[in-house]
């Protein structure tokens, strides 16, 4: 059996050697076979014995779990697989400084061949010619995906991974932030059925507001509906959900009635004090403690919030559900699996491992190390018991069709945060309902003023 050395590697700018988490043996690879569409010619021509000990550098910026289990994979890529390819991990503190540290890299010895990144970072890089088009090697016989596969990725997985007509990355994992709703303290107050529009919601929020000015205590008038949350991609999520959106012609654009009135909904709960901003450090134990009936989150905190319960010590029923509007919405999130132009060897080596990290083997211990949305429906199948264990993530999986993607722009970049900033600044300066049309044309004019800065 092959040694299994797991090392920490070292990269850095001046060419630091690279060590793999694990020495590559030809006695530990097993043979993986594709089911090859018959009638194809081939478009990748390079013979799978020239990838032996080619060696692929992949940066990303992973955390917790994530790190972890991607770590445990690589390593067991590069005792198994069956071409002798190394793949050497970099790991990055951030989004950002991944983004700056491949953005300085590009077309130096220190590129690395493959990228887990935002989608908008990517294409900022495809504009300087550094990326590659997946769609041939998707597509070929010997080296790409089955008819199978392709039908096995959900829907959402090729929404993503088509940016500026080309297939520029892969995503990675899949995450999106919902609206944490307890139904039993709803049920209480007298609704049985989650809000389905803007007026449902508000009348659940306000309920739970109203509860607690049954008592005496001043202290506690605020509570009881939504805790105010102002991240880019759940505000984008109110937004779409009453009709509105960022993103038109081509450009980043925050002026319209749709989100004018997404925003001016919003405003409007926390003046009647049916939302409110905590001083709390993390939403948890307000939402456990029946503090708010309503609470923003990523999915990835399902555990966390799950802590917070059990040490709570309430048994109360609650669940994940769409941001609630005209429509109900959610707005995927994650970072997508991208190569880089190198050499034609590198570059197909690259791929195999993408390849080979989307399996349905490795995307059934990525949901289960993770709490990801599952990106292929032979995943879901595979998660019964995960499933029956995990009810709220059940859930959250259910309403994966209503997924919209974020915009597909490399300017994303530079407005998601004008996004965040300008609606977080509508709340904590208090701006009235007849001020949010001149925000959202000042959030136009920063995200232009952004754009045409040097970089």
């Amino acid at each position: 059996m092959a040694l299994m050395v797991l090392l920490l590697y070292a990269c850095s700018p001046d060419g630091a050697p690279l060590v793999p988490l694990v020495t590559n043996t030809l006695a530990a690879r097993t043979k993986t076979s594709t089911p090859t569409p018959a009638a194809e010619l081939p478009r990748i021509k390079i013979e799978p014995d020239t990838l032996a000990g080619i060696q692929v550098q992949v940066a990303y910026a992973f955390v917790g779990q994530s790190a972890s289990q991607f770590s445990d994979l690589v390593a067991k890529f590069n005792t198994l697989n069956e071409w002798g390819i190394i793949v050497y991990p970099h790991s990055n503190d951030s989004n950002n400084s991944l983004y700056a540290m491949v953005s300085s890299s590009l077309e130096s010895p220190n590129q690395p061949d493959l990228v887990i990144t935002l989608p908008e970072q990517v294409l900022d890089w495809d504009a300087k010619g550094a990326v590659i088009d997946l769609a041939d090697y998707q597509k070929d016989p010997r080296y790409g995906f089955s008819a199978e596969d392709v039908s096995d990725f959900k829907p959402i997985f090729w929404d993503l991974a088509g940016q500026n007509e080309k297939t520029l990355g892969l995503p990675a994992q899949l995450s999106a932030s919902y609206l944490y709703y307890n139904q039993t303290w709803a049920r209480e107050l007298g609704f049985t059925k989650i809000p389905l529009t803007s007026s449902d919601f508000r009348k659940q929020a306000c309920a739970a507001n109203q509860s607690f000015r049954t008592d005496s205590i001043l202290q506690n008038d605020g509570y009881g509906g939504w805790i105010v949350y102002t991240s880019p991609e759940s505000m984008l999520a109110w937004m779409q959900a009453f009709g509105g959106g960022v993103f038109k012609d081509g450009q980043i654009i925050f002026s319209n009635d749709g989100n004018q009135t997404a925003l001016e909904f919003l405003k409007k709960l926390y003046e009647d004090n049916c939302a409110f901003i905590s001083t709390e450090p993390n939403q948890y134990p307000s939402f456990a403690n029946r503090s708010a009936l309503f609470i923003t989150a990523d999915l990835a905190e399902l555990p966390l919030q799950s802590l917070a319960f059990e040490q709570a010590g309430n048994p109360d029923e609650w669940t994940l559900i769409p941001f609630p509007g005209q429509k109900r919405q959610l707005i995927a999130e994650g970072p997508v699996l991208t190569v880089l132009k190198s050499t034609p060897e590198k570059q197909l080596a690259a791929w195999l491992f993408t390849r080979w990290f989307l399996s349905n083997e490795n995307q059934v211990s990525w949901v289960k190390a993770t709490g990801m949305l599952p990106l292929r429906t032979s995943t879901y199948e595979a998660l019964s018991a995960y499933r029956s264990i995990h009810p709220q993530w059940n859930d959250a999986v259910a309403s994966m069709d209503l997924l919209s993607t974020q915009p597909n722009t490399d300017t994303w970049r530079k407005a998601r945060p004008v996004l965040g900033d300008a609606t977080n600044y509508m709340f904590r300066n208090n701006l009235s309902l007849d001020q949010i049309p001149d925000l959202l044309t000042r959030m136009d004019e920063t995200v232009q003023e952004l754009i045409e800065a040097k970089p």
